[in-house]
């Protein structure tokens, strides 16, 4: 299965817009929503039916067995999170504790043990399409683990597709990390602004990283044209590939808050798309060949 997955140096670029996008024009039978923080590409992608739900375990917690906890303090004396609440009850504050297991090694009387948590909500879409995502627990850590789940899912349910989009998170945090794994191709998604273009300068370093194909486009480059500018030169200058312009449409608004795709409406950004979608898709295929078949 060959991978397109879609990045932002930093949130609110139009990454997940464009992801949409994509998928809608390319009619995948397989795609992820992988920004597993905040997960919104099912805004966009309406779903039929409802989603096969499976618990996703992270880190493990302490866990108190208060009739047998004898209070002698030794677990908070040497819980370097401060999660041991001595009130009333030894208990454990599932948000401060990081399974790091010493209470459990230091209690005399064993009346402390990990057990299995559950840190978040894998959801899998079934149908003409798989629709792999899932939903991270306020306050859990591995989202780089979760995300490797989200796209292990996806690749199991839909054996026989080549092809799949994935919408990664934004910035270059561990879900980003995780995301890159296996992927054929990066299209980064740059906003025009001071922060837009030091982030995707960011992203940019650490997909070169993995020697993953990078191709770039701006979205609402109306918005400032000398650091449009700056963005085509920099990507002539780094010899990266850059796909397209995509400008600021009020109709963009209209079209998500409807729960559609831009290129379900005719608006000007919604032709851009479609354009920088081709580009994508040429430099894909001029990679990797036998993508010409199933892709639009």
């Amino acid at each position: 299965m060959k991978q397109l997955l879609i990045l932002s140096g930093k949130g609110g670029t139009g990454k997940t817009t464009v992801a949409g996008a994509f998928i809608k024009l390319s009619n995948a039978r397989a795609y992820a929503d992988c920004d597993v923080d905040a997960p919104n590409l099912h805004l966009v992608m309406a779903q039929a039916a409802s989603p096969q739900r499976t618990d996703y375990f992270g880190m493990p917690k302490a866990q108190i067995n208060t009739d047998l906890c004898v209070k002698c303090d030794l677990c908070r004396q040497n819980c370097r999170f401060e999660a041991i609440d001595p009130d009333f009850h030894y208990t454990v504050d599932d948000f401060a504790c990081e399974g790091c297991g010493v209470c459990e090694s230091i209690c005399p009387v064993g009346a402390i043990r990990l057990v299995d948590a559950v840190a978040g909500d894998l959801m899998l879409y079934t149908g003409d399409a798989v629709f792999s995502t899932a939903q991270l627990k306020m306050g859990s850590g591995t989202s780089g683990l979760l995300v490797t789940e989200v796209k292990k899912q996806m690749k199991t349910a839909a054996p026989e597709v080549s092809f799949a989009i994935i919408d990664g998170s934004p910035g270059i945090g561990c879900p980003v990390i995780a995301s890159l794994s296996g992927a054929d191709m990066v299209l980064i998604v740059a906003e025009p602004s001071v922060s837009g273009i030091s982030d995707m300068e960011r992203i940019i370093k650490t997909a070169q990283g993995f020697d993953t194909e990078i191709a770039v486009c701006i979205n609402k480059y109306n918005t400032n044209f000398d650091k449009t500018e700056a963005i085509v030169t920099y990507c002539q200058n780094m010899g990266i590939p850059f796909v397209g312009k995509i400008p600021f449409d009020a109709k963009v608004v209209e079209a998500v808050n409807q729960g559609k795709s831009i290129v379900d409406v005719p608006c000007s950004a919604g032709n851009a798309v479609e354009e920088v979608y081709a580009r994508t898709i040429r430099l894909l295929r001029a990679k990797h060949p036998i993508m010409s078949k199933g892709v639009n």
